[in-house]
This record gives structure tokens, C-alpha cells and sequence, in this order.
């Protein structure tokens, strides 16, 4: 086994704004894993980044395993979880796997998974939290999309999100904070934001708050996005959230993000499919866990100016699968 890996950066097209940060480019760690035979098998990771990860510190992990990925040609994506945590390292190593494993064996990762390949999935765009008149041209454009994303914080909410639906009255419509406010916040914005047809609130509170929410119910369905990894973090969530917004990055890859979301809806949680920006390579894996989730949101490519070749298919506010040409 061969191991590369590439640094890159993708522009945005637009600056991107959200609670807690600012970002006009999305740093990457690419790999590509080829075998003996001439096989290969490809991955993107952005990490996460409000735990401090970089590309070059996932570099760091990865490069910690490369004697051991190299000497072997027979690696799968169970034998990562002893040798590395949850985070995007291990996500950029699983991915490879999965790809490298399909274009081996002539078999799809849909295949593998156990999972029926769909058609075409819908997906939200995001709009970040720009100016009040920017949110509405956007909203505006793709009134016509079935999901929308709207980035709120904690004094900039309920009048984006009525420009929202005044520029797009049928769209379904997610609010997410970014753990951005109070319980009483909360309180106070759930009832207005379920008569604005809001269908999600992601991520209200901060994680360490969570307990807030414990036994409560509020008029729009709560979603937990930072406070949920993996399969681990569901045992401490609590039974304050309806929905696990699960990614890639942050469970370590599609191995354990399949397992965490079948558990997930064992225990009564919808799930929602995220990412952390990147490419349609970054996108490709998360693409085979719509099918088990209520709400999916693979959107990092339309805020870029460019994509990786034989890029996933965008057509208002759907995406088709990834070919194999591109991943798995």
C-alpha cells in the first residue's frame, strides 16, 4: 500500500459567516491510498475545527500510521478505530478504505453498506449570516428548493428568518445557532419560530448546556450537531434533542457514522446528515448515509468557486449520488 497526501484550499464564493467565525476558504487534507495492483482509492477531510483541528495536525495523525498502512495491502475501515480517535484523520483514512475496497472489488460502498443507492437526494443550502437584504436575494433565488439552512446567532434570528419566508413562503426552513443562545432565548424564539414554519433548530445552545434541555419540549424540534460525535457521545446527549446531526469529520468516517446512526434511531433520535465544507470528494461518503436520515445538508460544493473533477450533480437543491469515477 502507497499512501499520498495533498494540502489544499478551496475558495468560497463568498465570505461565510456563522456564530462563531468568519471563513473566506476552506483548508483541506486530501489522500489517496493505491495498492499493489494499480488500484486507488481517494478522500478529502476538513476536520473539525472548533476542536482545533487542522489539516496539518490530521497530517500529523496520519503520518503516525503510515508504516503501518504501508506495509499492509489488506486494511479495512474497522481495523482505524484502535488506532486512531474520532476526528477527521481517521475520516480521510476510512473514506480512502471504502473507495479503495469498491474499485478493487467491483463493488460499491451502497453495496457494502447494505444501503440501496438512491436516485437523487435533497439537500439544504446554507445561508450564513450576511447582510438582512444578501439573506433574502439568497432566499430569494431558491424559493424553489425543498430545504434551506439559515445561520442565526445570538442577536442576529427572527427577523432573517422572517425575510427568509417572505422571500421563499414554501420552503422547509432549518435555523441553526451554532450554540449560539440562552435557554431563555430559546424559550422565547421557538413558539415564533415554529409560526414561521421553521422545521429544525439545530445546535441552540452550547454543548456544555445541554443538560438545559434535559426532559423538555420545545414548538420546533431541537437538532444536536456539536454535541454529538460518535456512537459514545449519544450515551451523555440526554434526551433533550429529537435529532443527531451526524458528520463524517466528527465520527471519524463512514464506519462508524453508519453505526452511530443506526443506533441513533434505536433510540428514537431522526437523524440529520452534515459536513464541514470541502469538495464533492469531502461530500461523497456522507452521500451514503441520506438514505437512514430525515434531513441531509452536503451543500459545502455550491459555496465554492471551484470542485474536485467528476464533481457530485447539483440541480435545485437536489444532488445525485457520486459516481464511481469519483468515489466508491
Amino acid at each position: 500500500m502507497q499512501l499520498r497526501l495533498t494540502f489544499h484550499r478551496w475558495r468560497l464564493a463568498e465570505p461565510f459567516v456563522i456564530a462563531r467565525e468568519s471563513i473566506d476558504e476552506v483548508p483541506v487534507l486530501q489522500a489517496e491510498l493505491r495498492d499493489r495492483a494499480g488500484h486507488r482509492g481517494r478522500s478529502e477531510a476538513v476536520g473539525i475545527d472548533y476542536e482545533g483541528e487542522t489539516p496539518a495536525s490530521m497530517a500529523g495523525q496520519v503520518e503516525g500510521l503510515r508504516g503501518w498502512l504501508e506495509a499492509r495491502d489488506d486494511l479495512s475501515p474497522c481495523d482505524l478505530l484502535e488506532r486512531l480517535p474520532a476526528g477527521g484523520a481517521r475520516n480521510l483514512l476510512d473514506a480512502a478504505l471504502w473507495d479503495l475496497e469498491a474499485k478493487r472489488s467491483g463493488v460499491s460502498v451502497w453495496q457494502r453498506a447494505g444501503i440501496t443507492r438512491p436516485s437523487r437526494i435533497a439537500t439544504t443550502y446554507t445561508i450564513g449570516l450576511g447582510t438582512l437584504e444578501a439573506v433574502r436575494e439568497q432566499a430569494r433565488a431558491r424559493a424553489h428548493f425543498p430545504l434551506l439552512k439559515l445561520k442565526v446567532d445570538a442577536t442576529q434570528h427572527l427577523e432573517r428568518v422572517q425575510a427568509v419566508r417572505e422571500a421563499a413562503p414554501h420552503v422547509n426552513l432549518i435555523v441553526d445557532a451554532n450554540g449560539a443562545w440562552t435557554i431563555v432565548q430559546l424559550e422565547r424564539l421557538a413558539p415564533r419560530l415554529a409560526q414561521l414554519g421553521v422545521v429544525l433548530i439545530e445546535q441552540p445552545l452550547a454543548p456544555g448546556d445541554d443538560a438545559r434541555l434535559a426532559g423538555r419540549r420545545f414548538a420546533v424540534p431541537l437538532a444536536a450537531d456539536e454535541s454529538v460525535t460518535d456512537r459514545g457521545s449519544l450515551e451523555r446527549l440526554g434526551n433533550g434533542y429529537q435529532y443527531v446531526s451526524l458528520k463524517l469529520d466528527k465520527t471519524g468516517g463512514l464506519f462508524e457514522a453508519l453505526a452511530t446512526a443506526r443506533l441513533a434511531r434505536q433510540r428514537g433520535y431522526g437523524v440529520m446528515v452534515g459536513n464541514m465544507c470541502g469538495s464533492s470528494l469531502a461530500m461523497a461518503p456522507a452521500a451514503v448515509l441520506a438514505p437512514l436520515a430525515e434531513f441531509v445538508d452536503l451543500d459545502g460544493p455550491l459555496l465554492q468557486v471551484d470542485d474536485v473533477p467528476d464533481a457530485l450533480h447539483f440541480s435545485d437543491g437536489w444532488v445525485e449520488p457520486p459516481a464511481p469515477a469519483l468515489w466508491g
